[in-house]
């Protein structure tokens, strides 16, 4: 008679959807963090479209897209940025600094795999106004993001082509985590990938090990590891340094 192995062992707030590998943080060589909502608290894009009276409808947009409900998330990006049109750098700035707030335990984590010699990677679909300021809080080694387009200081509603493609997508999160890797001359099972929306699905399936923080249900059930309560941190609750 067969015997099947022991279901991983439960953890409050935390779910283990298999047997993780027998592997401590330093053996792996890089984490890659989607932003919004995982590293941070809010949806830039909702917060930006308050500025405009219009976080409503963006919000709604952006759920949906998250949810996976949204097939094509470079159009409902698209979609999302248009309705921007008007808002400042002003407006921003004081989404930046009034209502952006590091989710709890992010900058502790990014400083535990820093620590063990990890790379950190940032690839999101939000916006390098964010990304950037982001990448300089937590020192963080790479990132990839959209870039909205602005003249004399107020957005037009649409983004700026760049030299990889037009918006950075799940595919795009994809590439750049693999492209990274190569970079870095590691395996992609050397990677460690977090995420909490559909966008992130594809690069959480290139990585040693995927990890959803606070996620759509779709994306809880297909992580290695869901954290679903307390902060990013708890990661080395069950990836011990």
């Amino acid at each position: 008679m067969t015997t099947l192995p022991a279901p991983p062992a439960p953890i409050a707030g935390l779910t283990l959807n298999t047997a993780l590998p027998a592997r401590k943080l330093g053996d792996y060589k890089l984490i890659a963090f989607d932003m919004d909502s995982t590293l941070i608290n809010i949806e830039c894009v909702d917060e930006i479209a308050d500025a405009v009276g219009k976080k409503a409808e963006v919000a709604a947009i952006t759920e949906a897209a998250m949810r996976g409900e949204i097939a094509d998330y470079k159009e409902s990006l698209r979609l999302r940025v248009a309705l921007l049109r008007g808002v400042t750098e002003a407006d921003m700035q004081r989404v930046y600094d009034e209502r952006l707030r590091l989710n709890p335990g992010a900058a502790e984590l990014v400083q535990a795999c820093k620590g063990v010699g990890m790379k950190v990677l940032l690839v999101s679909g939000g916006f390098t106004f964010f990304t950037d300021r982001i990448r300089d809080l937590l020192g963080i080694d790479h990132t990839r993001s959209n870039v909205l387009e602005l003249q004399g200081g107020v957005l037009t509603g649409r983004m700026v082509n760049q030299p990889w493609g037009d918006i950075c997508d799940g595919e795009e999160k994809k590439k750049m985590l693999l492209a990274t890797c190569a970079q870095l001359g590691i395996a992609a099972s050397d990677a460690i990938a977090m995420g909490d929306g559909a966008n992130d699905l594809p690069m959480m399936g290139a990585a040693g090990l995927s990890v959803a923080y606070c996620a759509k249900p779709a994306v809880r059930a297909q992580a290695m590891v869901a954290i679903n309560e307390g902060g990013l941190d708890r990661l080395l609750e069950v990836l011990p340094r």
